[in-house]
């Protein structure tokens, strides 16, 4: 709290390149979105690149670790007015920022209603702040999970307000090995997103644990420290950022392998549609696809994108990680 809301005070005060992470291109209307942001919530914003995943539209978002709302206020102009974001900050002089420009924003976006609110409160404990069970379509998360102490208290509270078929796409530092009492206690590794890093290994397991489907990595970029102090203390421990989409499925939602056809269509990927690092789905093409990402495409809120058939000749031997 005091690092975020004191410390710093503009994205140029970071010192290490870990919350810039760029992630791949945007598309353009993500791109148009951010242009009508107001100056004070984009200089006050500390994530690492843009965690917008597809499909939106009337979608109940949530985003944890909201900051000054910058997500929040382009995912506000992508769920659309019907839609709703709800941003989620343990740092109240962040969450100020945020909410002042509530009217600016929907003044500029033309929307009768706000759509969207920001709240104090704590990841970890959702129910605190009054988040009801299955409430959310999607959940977002740019960089902060690894800021909290207790990664599985925030994927149970994850997975306990997302609804059936509902996914959470977030962003993330991660650590090559388990990390160091020393690492884990230096207050500037910690403020830099690097000395609370999971283990990549342990997300899976915990994730597992928690009820949601094995992470699917989007995209993953080496970070470097640039900070020969720094540097010394982390020794040989690298550091990756990376995006990771895990969905609730709902249960005996699960087929066998099959085949996909993406209908095109979802704005901003009307001929492609990059689900993950794996997976690929052009307009109109036969993909081959395993058991698990059956059961996600007929579940979730891409289910009406595509048209899924039973049974596949190369589906079994795209199993296993990328």
């Amino acid at each position: 709290q005091d690092y975020y809301g004191k410390e710093l005070q503009k994205s140029e005060d970071l010192k290490t390149n870990a919350c810039i992470t760029s992630a791949r291109p945007l598309p353009k209307m993500v791109r148009d979105a951010l242009e009508h942001i107001h100056e004070e919530v984009v200089a006050r914003y500390y994530g690492c690149g843009l965690v917008i995943p597809e499909c939106l539209s009337s979608c109940r978002i949530l985003d944890l670790g909201s900051g000054s709302g910058r997500d929040c206020y382009v995912l506000s102009q992508l769920v659309g007015e019907q839609g709703h974001v709800t941003g989620i900050d343990m740092t109240q002089g962040q969450v100020e920022v945020a909410k002042k420009h509530i009217a600016y924003h929907m003044d500029k976006f033309g929307y009768r209603k706000p759509n969207v609110e920001f709240l104090h409160g704590y990841m970890e404990k959702l129910g605190d702040a009054g988040l009801a069970d299955e409430s959310y379509d999607i959940i977002v998360s740019n960089c902060v999970i690894n800021l909290a102490p207790d990664k599985r208290a925030v994927l149970q509270e994850a997975f306990r307000v997302l609804k059936p078929g509902g996914e959470m796409y977030f962003s993330d530092v991660y650590a090559s090995q388990h990390l160091s009492e020393p690492i884990r206690k230096h207050r500037v590794l910690w403020g830099e997103c690097l000395a609370g890093a999971l283990y990549w290994r342990d997300l899976y397991s915990i994730a597992e644990e928690v009820g949601f489907s094995p992470p699917r990595l989007v995209t993953a970029s080496p970070i470097t420290i640039n900070n020969k102090e720094l540097e010394a203390i982390v020794g040989d421990c690298r550091f990756v950022s990376a995006t990771f989409r895990l969905f609730k499925l709902p249960a005996g939602g699960r087929a066998g392998p099959g085949q996909a056809i993406y209908n095109g269509g979802i704005a901003g990927h009307e001929r492609e549609l990059v689900f993950d690092a794996n997976f690929s789905f052009k307009e109109g093409e036969v993909v081959d696809v395993d058991a698990e990402m059956a059961a996600i495409l007929q579940s979730s809120r891409f289910a009406e994108e595509f048209l899924i058939r039973a049974g596949g000749a190369n589906a079994a031997a795209l199993q296993g990680c990328c």
